[in-house]
Formats: structure tokens, C-alpha cells, sequence
């Protein structure tokens, strides 16, 4: 999935936007960079958007440190950890395994702020809890004015009533009940949206001082006490987590990009974390991993030749994108480092190559075997009966897949007895709850809004529906259905009646008795979406593959529609 996150790149004098612009248009490979105006200014801001999976470049500092290693003249940082004789230590309670188990902590000692910088620092934290973080779900950062706390520090997990702190930017003291009963009701705050993940916990995670003054309620809020300021001199970053590697990857990011600023740059000092079992780890771990692969895999999957992408070819290509790598004979063994959690497989050193080497670069070529294309057999079945149904005088719709559980269930009077649909986990509104089971509710929802129209309506879809099936590895099955709809002042049986006819004929399958086989019959329903005595089931092999009948007016009435309506719904896999 694409994920993205929005980066600016701001040049400051003519001469850098000139030389910024004249590397845009060598590089054509760049095509989504735009240029804008700001209001009451002349100086152009380059707007680029950022792959989700690169969440080192999600700040001006990773971004313009990553450009100037790959235009030139600026060394591939080195990173480092340094340890005192007594690290500060964040102490894990074996109570916080009950609802967020891992905290990984670290300090970034004799940091130099500016408003900007300290900015970017703030707006880095929002936008890996909106990434990475799933929406903090994964991991909560917190960052704390060291010099205002005392350690060792301690990560507990206590019933909310018992947690007593003044949260950033309140000027009073709350519990952790009173707290959640604040922030669900006051209407400007953000944090609303983050409740949910810890709320219908009997106990609430809470990061201490050796005083017992608390830091932070993560994934919430963080305390006023020690909040940072531009001032700030040293920082103590901890991430809480659920997932312990994403809240690795989180910390290194965090302190990896703003290492710059610290007296001694690029140097993070150590945390000593005890975990619940008495285990001791050292955190940030910024030890770089070994990917290995071939001059061959790279060329053949680029598209160039080898003679052209050398093995100092690639590992100067590398070095452009902040990767150390060295060749051995035709063996390219690559030095990933800790910024590019992002480089899981020889396949991303593959496309760093490409993006050095410049897509546009790439000569286009002819495939060098022939290959002969065909449709999805389902996909020609469906247009094919689309065809058809068009040509007795419908209209087709395509609505959403997803509706809400009541347009799925209740307004056809149906129940959900829980095995059937498949639900959204947090739907952002009610409208979109469920994925349709039933491709009535969009034919009827367009309906109800295309009332100014003249009559008869006649309207169908040809689509999938979803279904549970626990037998499969995804839990659900699709399922391709045909749905027709006709509405007017008098619509009966007969009209839907005739669509079903019309289109077995297309379909060559025979209409035949009662409880044979080889072709199709209709017997009474017993469908609640539809009129008593004027609905029928659809049978085809003796198997129940569809029904079709005169609308109830009370799903008319839930629906908004007030002409008489018929339907007809159809697995038309059956037939393919």
C-alpha cells in the first residue's frame, strides 16, 4: 500500500535555487517535484513527496543530508553510540506486558535548538506516530527535558485512578481517569482520536522518575514537567511499544536525524533498558546489517549491461544514495545503515542502483521473448454479460464496496448472524462499516438519488461481493454477482422476470422442472427483502445461485424510494 508523507525542501538564495533547478531538469527522473510561490515571496519551495517506507527523509535534516551526499562534496555520516561508565537506565515492571510490553529509550546530550530545528523535531514525532506508528498504536514517542528529571527511570503499568500528573500544555493536575473524561469531551483537543488504544485497560502505562514524577501516559500525552523547550540541553527520548522492532526503528530515526545538532555531532549517548526478566540491553542499537548480492541480479533486473554497470559502477552509485558497499570480484556486499530500515532484500539495493543511475537513463528495449496476453476468464464472462444486459435497456452503476451495516442487514431485513460479512475494524464513518455482501444496497442508494429522472429506471451492476470463508488463508472470498433493478410506476414480476430469461438464453442453459439437473428453474422464496408471493429463488443445478421478486415497501421506505422497484441478484460464477 502507498502510504506517503509530505516533505518540503526550502532554497534559500538564488543561487542554490538555481543550481536545485538545473539538477531537476538534468535529472528527469524527478517528475513529481513541483515548484510553488509562497505569498509575499519569490522564493521558490520544491514540494516532493516521500515513499512511506523512507521515514529518514520525513525531515528537512534526513532529506537535505541525503541530498548532499548524492549531489557530492558532503561525507556519508558516521554514527555513534557512546556509553558512560554509568548509563542512565529505564527499568520495564513485568505489569506493563498487560498492554504494552516494550520501552526503548535514549538520550541526545548537548543538543543546540533553533526555532526551526526544534520545529522539525516536533513535526518529525507527528508525522512517524502517523507512519511507522500506526497511529501510535505500534509505538508512542515521548521526549522529556533531562535536566528537569531525575533517573533511573521507571516504565509501570498502574490503574488509571492512581496516575497523578499535570499533562503539556494544562495547568492542572488530573488522574488518569479524570484525564480520559477531559479529553473526551473538551472539543479542540487532537488527542480524542488515540483513547481507544488503551482506554478498556484495567491499567494505564506510565513512565516515572526516580521520584516518582511522571513523564509521560503513553500513547496520550506527556507530562508538563518535563516538557522540551527551545533551551532544552539534553533530551531523553523513550518509545513505548507493542511491536519492539518498529519502536527500535522509531528511536534510531529520532535520534539519528537530529544527532547533528548535539557538541559532538552525530553521537547519541546509551540508555541501559531492564527489561521485566531481568535482561539488560543498550539502546540505540545503530549497528549496520550485511545485505549481499550480484553485479548479474543488479544489471539484469536495471536493464543495463554490465559492462556499463561495473562493480565500482554500482558501489559509487550506492555511495550517492548514504549506502556503504565494496566489491568483491562480481560480489557486491552492501553495509546497511541504521537510517535505511527501509533495505530489507538484495531487490532494494537493486532499485537504489536505479534511482542513482537515473531512471530516464535506462535504455527502453524490446523483450526478448514473446508473450501473448488473455483476459481473466471472469473478466471476459462479466463484460460479456454486461454487453447483454445493456442491450435490453439498462443502465449500468458502480457504487461503492463498502456501505453501512444497517443498509447491508436492516434495511433489507435481513440479520447478521456474524459469519457472513466482513467488518471494518475502525470505520471512520457509519457509512462505510461493512464490506457488501449484497449488491442491492448501491443499486438502491442509486436509485433513491436518481429520482429527478424519468421513469421507468432501469438500472444494473456487475460486480463482486464479500464473503467470511475461515477455510481460506485471507478469511474471505470474493464472489462475482450481477444485480438489476427496475423501477416505475407499475414495476412487477414480469419486467425482472423477462432480464433473467433473456440472459439464460444468451447463456445457452436450458430451462428445465423442478429438482433436475443441467439447467435452470425458479421456486418459491422465502426472502425477507422481497414482496410475499412475488419472489423466487433461482436455481441452477439444483443449487440456489440467485433470487429476484418485487421489492418490500419497507425496504423501499428505508431506502428513500417511492416507486414500486423489482430485483434480480445472481452468482454468475456458476455459468462461467
Amino acid at each position: 500500500m502507498a502510504m506517503k508523507e509530505v516533505g518540503a525542501v526550502t532554497v534559500d538564495n538564488a543561487a542554490k535555487s538555481k543550481k536545485a533547478k538545473e539538477v531537476v531538469t538534468e535529472n528527469k527522473a524527478v517528475e513529481d517535484v513541483k515548484i510553488a510561490k509562497k505569498e509575499l515571496s519569490t522564493r521558490p519551495i520544491y514540494r516532493i513527496d516521500i515513499p512511506a517506507n523512507r521515514i529518514d527523509l520525513l525531515c528537512p535534516e534526513g532529506l537535505t543530508r541525503a541530498l548532499k551526499v548524492y549531489l557530492g562534496g558532503f561525507d556519508i555520516p558516521k554514527y555513534k553510540v557512546v556509553c558512560p561508565k554509568k548509563p542512565q537506565q529505564l527499568l520495564v515492571k513485568a505489569e506493563t506486558g498487560q498492554i504494552r510490553p516494550y520501552a526503548v529509550a535514549a538520550i541526545l546530550r548537548d543538543i543546540t535548538f533553533t526555532q526551526e530545528s526544534y520545529n522539525n523535531f516536533i513535526d518529525l514525532q507527528e508525522k512517524l506516530h502517523g507512519n511507522i506508528c500506526r497511529n501510535r498504536k505500534l509505538v508512542a514517542i515521548g521526549t522529556h527535558d533531562l535536566d528537569t528529571i531525575e533517573g533511573p527511570f521507571f516504565y509501570e503499568a498502574l490503574p488509571p485512578k492512581d496516575i497523578n500528573f499535570i499533562p503539556l500544555s494544562q495547568t492542572s493536575q488530573f488522574n488518569g481517569e479524570t484525564l480520559f473524561e477531559y479529553y473526551r469531551t473538551e472539543k479542540t483537543n487532537k488527542l480524542k482520536k488515540y483513547l481507544h488504544i488503551i482506554e478498556d485497560s484495567p491499567v494505564f502505562p506510565v513512565i516515572k522518575d526516580r521520584n516518582g514524577i511522571v513523564l509521560s501516559l503513553p500513547p496520550i500525552i506527556n507530562s508538563e514537567h518535563s516538557k522540551i523547550k527551545l533551551t532544552t540541553k539534553n533530551v531523553f527520548i523513550e518509545c513505548t511499544a507493542t511491536d519492539l522492532t518498529k519502536a527500535k526503528i522509531v528511536l534510531n530515526d529520532v535520534v539519528l536525524m537530529f544527532s547533528e545538532y548535539c557538541k559532538e555531532k552525530f553521537t547519541v549517548e546509551a540508555v541501559e533498558v531492564i527489561n521485566a526478566d531481568k535482561s539488560k540491553v543498550l539502546y540505540p542499537d545503530l549497528s549496520s546489517r550485511i545485505v549481499e548480492t550480484t553485479t548479474d541480479f543488479i544489471s539484469s533486473c536495471i536493464g543495463v549491461s554490465k559492462n556499463i554497470l561495473t562493480p565500482q559502477k554500482i558501489v559509487s552509485l550506492l555511495k550517492k544514495m548514504s549506502v556503504e558497499a565494496k566489491n568483491e570480484g562480481e560480489k557486491i556486499i552492501v553495509q546497511v545503515p541504521p537510517t535505511r530500515s527501509d533495505i530489507l532484500h538484495p531487490c532494494d539495493i537493486m532499485e537504489d542502483v536505479a534511482v542513482a543511475y537515473g531512471f530516464n537513463n535506462i535504455p527502453e528495449s524490446i523483450p526478448n521473448c514473446n508473450t501473448v496476453s488473455a483476459p481473466f476468464n471472469l473478466n471476459k464472462f462479466s463484460d460479456q454479460i454486461r454487453y447483454e444486459i445493456a442491450l435490453c435497456g439498462y443502465t449500468e452503476v458502480l457504487p461503492l464496496i463498502l456501505c453501512s451495516h444497517d443498509e447491508n442487514f436492516a434495511f433489507l431485513q435481513k440479520m447478521d448472524d456474524l459469519s457472513e460479512a466482513v467488518k471494518l475494524a475502525n470505520p471512520k464513518t457509519f457509512e462505510y462499516q461493512v464490506v457488501r455482501t449484497s449488491l442491492m444496497p448501491g443499486i438502491l442508494k442509486t436509485l433513491k438519488e436518481s429520482r429527478k429522472h424519468g421513469l421507468p429506471l432501469k438500472l444494473f451492476e456487475v460486480s463482486d461481493v464479500v464473503f467470511k470463508d475461515d477455510s481460506l488463508e485471507r478469511r474471505a472470498r470474493n464472489q462475482r454477482n450481477i444485480c438489476v433493478a427496475h423501477c416505475d410506476t407499475h414495476s412487477g414480476f414480469g419486467p425482472i422476470h423477462g432480464v433473467l430469461d433473456a440472459l439464460m438464453i444468451k447463456l445457452g442453459v436450458k430451462h428445465v422442472k423442478i429438482g433436475e439437473d443441467n439447467g435452470y428453474y425458479i421456486k418459491e422464496s422465502k426472502h425477507p427483502t422481497y414482496f410475499q408471493g412475488r419472489k423466487a429463488d433461482i436455481y441452477y443445478n439444483n443449487k440456489v445461485v440467485g433470487v429476484f421478486g418485487v421489492v418490500h415497501p419497507s425496504v423501499l421506505r428505508k431506502f428513500e424510494i417511492s416507486y414500486p422497484t423489482s430485483c434480480l441478484e445472481l452468482n454468475i460464477e456458476p455459468f462461467l
